[in-house]
């Protein structure tokens, strides 16, 4: 089974919203103090970099 440019960027989008997800959940509920902070602006960093990959799905 051999993927094109397109279908490794659709799962690295995919991987990246769910390390996302995770880091903004272990931001909120597991470190309430200062790291969570850290924790939840990394997850929106993952948000932003999966959405770029997103974006170039289609012109790679």
């Amino acid at each position: 089974m051999a993927m094109n440019k397109n279908g490794v960027l659709g799962w690295a989008t995919l991987i990246m919203i769910i390390i996302g997800i995770a880091l903004i959940a272990m931001g909120a509920f597991r470190y309430r103090d200062i790291a969570g902070y850290g924790f939840a602006s990394v997850g929106i960093g993952f948000f932003a970099i999966a959405w770029v990959f997103n974006a170039l799905k289609g012109r790679v």
